[in-house]
């Protein structure tokens, strides 16, 4: 194979994870994928059996200058609303005179490049949120999120695209378009085809093997949707867990930072440099854990998705897991009735306390005058703006959000908390597992944006973000029929974030990476 840059070969570059390039910057080595560092002209065997050269020095200089390489090359994605090139390849180099000099006291992510969701602040970086209105805002500050990365090496090489505002699942954002006059953010496997969202560019760049790590935000799926769509682990941590400061918001109580990364190991390094929590291994056996399946999550897949989840339980079964047919009384009622209500009901009022504090000389008004994609002026126009959703059961009668609001964080959400706690509990369950989008990625075009899909692809996310309870996403394969990406989600117990990034690391061992996108 040919070398593409630090000696590396294609093949190098597309397998890299996060963990390896980290050690590989560190040791001044590549490394395998199964972890092991590998001095020059050595040559490894992949999981798929392939064997690859791993034949180069890393430096954190080669590390960034091919990833701005291959964010070009694949720039029909649309996945980068911003990338500080010149930034990122001075602070690379420093990075590599650190190593060089032998300095102390070098962190866990050291010289390593890493994307945002273009709704969490880097200082002296553009966060538009993917609209017009704020196109223009250059924060002065780091999020609190993004201070935690740099202090532990992280080098920030931009901000990752998204659906306009963070209002769907899709990224069919009318921001972006080509020359050609394709429209939003764009799947790494099929570009015919929608990334996902609302962390879309995050999603597209993960999963085009273009960055090993990034940091999304997501109100009722926005992290893991695109992930899952991409091939991309992710983890919504337990509610509040990580700092909002300085990201923003649609709604405070149901918004959360989470982490996307190329597999689970690098989850639990991104969320152990957040929380400065100690390390967790995977778990050793997954002999005796118990995993509840839901038939709420097992609704409306399509045949690849089922033919899936079908394989993927056997196999946990044959690996020693138990897995446990559950019941969860009104867990549909419960959660109908909370994220809209919440998310309708927080919006305005956050949005412009955002603007009073960053943007103070534009309202919320002049900021949804800009708005350009439909589905997003449409959510604002008879949702956020006149704080109204539909009536229970009438999607047509809308009434006045208040009420249902004052319900839903009163009584319903701290039901639904209960609903999980008692269920965790009485099935003495070490997590729930359901595939994390029951569909594979849709044809992106505005009928991706319609009621009925937002619905659909945010089914198995939302009760987790209504609940405030940890999510982990893991990739596990490429679909029979469509040869897309299909990913398998594991909610955990409150507070239980690190014990189920265990589980995590122990179901992707088992399973392996799946291949990269082909292009």
């Amino acid at each position: 194979m040919t070398a593409v840059n630090d000696g590396l070969t294609q093949s190098d570059w597309d397998n890299l994870t996060l963990v390896e390039a980290v050690a590989a910057i560190r040791s001044g080595r590549t490394t395998s994928r199964s972890g092991r560092t590998t001095s020059r002209s050595r040559r490894t065997t992949s999981r798929s059996g392939r064997t690859t050269s791993r034949s180069g020095r890393m430096t954190s200089h080669g590390l960034v200058q091919e990833t701005i390489r291959r964010a070009k090359a694949r720039a029909d994605l649309h996945a980068f609303a911003y990338i500080d090139e010149t930034g990122a390849l001075a602070a690379a180099s420093a990075a590599d005179e650190a190593l060089r000099n032998g300095s102390p006291g070098l962190g866990l992510l050291h010289g390593v490049p890493i994307i945002v969701k273009d709704t969490i602040h880097i200082r002296g970086m553009p966060n538009s949120a993917g609209t017009p209105g704020l196109r223009d805002f250059i924060p002065a500050e780091d999020a609190v999120v993004v201070e935690r990365l740099r202090t532990a090496g992280a080098i920030m090489l931009g901000k990752g695209s998204m659906h306009e505002l963070g209002c769907g699942p899709t990224g069919y954002n009318s921001i972006y378009v080509s020359k050609s006059g394709e429209i939003g953010i764009r799947n790494a496997y099929d570009s015919t085809r929608i990334a996902g969202g609302s962390s879309s560019g995050n999603g597209a760049a993960l999963g085009a093997r273009i960055v090993t790590a990034s940091l999304g935000a997501d109100t009722g799926g926005s992290v893991r949707i695109p992930a899952a769509l991409n091939g991309a682990a992710s983890l919504r941590p337990t509610a509040g867990r990580y700092s909002q400061v300085g990201v923003s918001l649609i709604s405070p109580t149901l918004d959360s930072v989470g982490p996307m990364a190329q597999t689970v190991a690098d989850l639990e390094l991104l969320d152990r440099v957040i929380t400065r929590e100690p390390e967790v291994a995977a778990l050793t056996s997954l002999k005796g854990l118990r995993l509840g399946v839901e038939q709420y999550f097992m609704q409306n897949m399509d045949e690849d998705t089922a033919e899936f989840v079908r394989d993927f339980l056997q196999e946990l079964r044959d690996a020693g897991v138990e897995i446990i047919d559950i019941t969860m009384p009104e867990l549909a009622k419960l959660n109908d009735g909370i994220g809209f209500a919440v998310a309708v009901g927080e919006h305005y009022d956050e949005l412009a306390s955002y603007l009073a504090q960053y943007r103070p000389t534009m309202t919320v008004e002049q900021l949804v005058a800009q708005i350009v994609s439909p589905d997003a002026r449409h959510a604002f126009a008879t949702l956020t703006m006149p704080r109204q959703i539909p009536a229970e059961g009438m999607t047509d009668t809308m009434v006045d959000v208040g009420p249902a609001y004052e319900k839903a964080i009163n009584v319903t959400r701290p039901a639904l908390q209960q609903l999980y706690r008692d269920t965790f509990v009485q099935y003495n369950l070490d997590g729930i597992v359901f595939p994390t989008v029951p569909v594979v990625a849709m044809k992106a075009n505005q009928e991706a944006c319609s009621r009925e899909n937002f619905g659909l692809l945010t089914q198995n996310t939302r009760p987790s973000s209504n609940a405030g309870i940890p999510h982990v996403g893991i990739p596990v394969r490429l679909g029979k029929a469509s040869g897309l990406p299909l990913s398998i989600s594991i909610d955990g117990p409150e507070g239980g974030d690190r014990r189920l990034l265990a589980i995590g690391m122990a179901v992707e061992k088992l399973f392996g990476r799946i291949p990269g996108p082909r292009c």
